[in-house]
């Protein structure tokens, strides 16, 4: 229900601000506001895309927690996306996501929300359920210590230990 609200009321707020900018200012000034707004987007989801991957291989080499870098990158893509479809409305939000406080606080009111409906769906059962805090987790593993295992990994890849 709220996609099809937002798929009908953003584009009827982008014609009205079409409207009402196109009447105050001209044709052309507008439609020159759609593409420097529209280049100036692409610009800064550049810098700040480049910017947002390179934390993110930061801490996935320091062995660090990857959510909160690929929260801002995706919200990063976002935000680019929003910037290059023409629009006031959608560049507004678009530059907003572009600031770090904003996707902070968009992290960190959404991010317990999706936590709290996280199901998990059993295999060949198709049906979801929510998991049980202290029940056990049925899992396979393999031993990586036993040294006389022929098919244990060799080499220093990053996802082994390296040979002692």
């Amino acid at each position: 229900m709220w996609i099809i609200l937002i798929l009908v009321a953003i584009p009827i707020i982008e014609i009205a601000l079409f409207i009402e900018l196109g009447g105050w200012v001209g044709l052309w000034p507008t439609i020159a506001l759609v593409v420097i707004t529209a280049i100036l987007g692409g610009l800064l989801l550049r810098m700040q895309g480049f910017a947002a991957m390179q934390k993110l291989q930061l801490s996935v080499a320091e062995g660090g927690d990857p959510r909160g870098p690929l929260a801002h990158g995706v919200m990063i893509l976002v935000a680019g996306l929003l910037m290059l479809t023409p629009g006031f409305f959608t560049d507004a939000i678009g530059f907003a996501l572009l600031l770090p406080p904003v996707r902070s606080g968009l992290i960190a009111w959404i991010g317990p929300k999706l936590a709290a409906k996280a199901t998990f769906v059993e295999p060949g059962m198709g049906q979801p359920r929510m998991p049980q805090p202290d029940q056990p987790i049925d899992a396979d593993y393999v031993d990586l210590d036993l040294e006389d295992d022929p098919n244990r990994p060799r080499g220093n890849s990053g996802w082994s230990r390296p040979p002692e």
